[in-house]
């Protein structure tokens, strides 16, 4: 029996890839770029959210960090690109750890790469989808205690997981794998107000890609913070969570919150 080649990972558009080439970075293929700028053509205001949602992982993992907190599982992490976790909560507490997470193999050999000999790091393959492997996953459990508080990081990532792989249940099995105190910090696309061909547009492309896009509306992301109180402002649109010097008025198309573990 002949062996089947693997397949070229750069023929397909990688939504982490594609995200990548939306924050002007480099670590995407022409295939990735082609994409991209077909979303663009539908939403040309992606580039400035992509920005946005950048701005409020920053805003948060520092607020999180002020908390006390000091331990961040980034799951859906994709490229390493400028201020990433590490750094920006590095610079509050030195001694916090952060694993970072894709299932994107790309994605993952680049970050390795990239924080080879950086303490306090580790980057893993896993799938929020199965969050119970991911949790047993050895590299977790050597850099993270989960018997202390953590910061789960869902940042642009729950949608890209379909409601029949229920990502409600998921990020209850990651609530419930931590303990009071913990944090979840999370952002996700909806098109509320969006025009329905415009939106059927947007996601045609993703149905090419490496995942689908399932945006959400504001009842349906607030689902995953149940077990959470919210962190007023609560779960607003992304431009809005407690802004610092951001330009307003720029529509990010995607809401935002913090929560702490009950």
């Amino acid at each position: 029996m002949t062996e089947q080649p693997a397949p070229d990972v750069t023929t397909t558009p990688n939504v982490a890839r594609m995200y990548d080439y939306f924050l002007g970075g480099s670590h995407n293929f022409a295939a990735d770029r082609a994409a991209a700028e077909r979303v663009l053509e539908i939403f040309p205001e992606t580039g400035v959210a992509a920005q946005t949602n950048r701005q409020f992982l920053r805003r948060a993992v520092r607020y999180a960090a002020e908390q006390g907190v000091r331990q961040y599982l980034d799951i859906g992490a994709g490229l390493p690109t400028q201020d990433s976790v590490h750094e920006v909560v590095q610079a509050v507490a030195p001694d916090a750890r952060v694993v970072y997470v894709d299932y994107d193999e790309v994605a993952v050999a680049y970050g390795r790469r990239l924080l080879t000999g950086v303490p306090g790091t580790a980057v893993v393959q896993g799938d929020l989808r199965r969050p119970d492997d991911l949790l047993a996953h050895p590299d977790v459990r050597a850099t993270l205690d989960l018997d202390r508080p953590v910061a789960v990081l869902l940042l642009a990532v729950l949608h890209f997981v379909s409601d029949d792989d229920d990502p409600w249940a998921a990020v209850a099995k990651l609530r419930d794998a931590t303990v009071p105190g913990s944090h979840l910090v999370l952002s996700h696309l909806t098109l509320d107000g969006i025009p329905p061909e415009l939106a059927e547009r947007g996601q045609a492309v993703y149905r090419n890609s490496s995942a689908p896009l399932v945006p959400r509306t504001h009842a349906e992301a607030s689902r995953f913070f149940n077990g959470y109180d919210l962190v007023e402002p609560g779960l607003v649109a992304t431009t809005r969570w407690r802004p610092d010097g951001e330009p307003e008025g720029v529509d990010s198309h995607g809401y935002a919150g913090v929560g702490v573990r009950r």
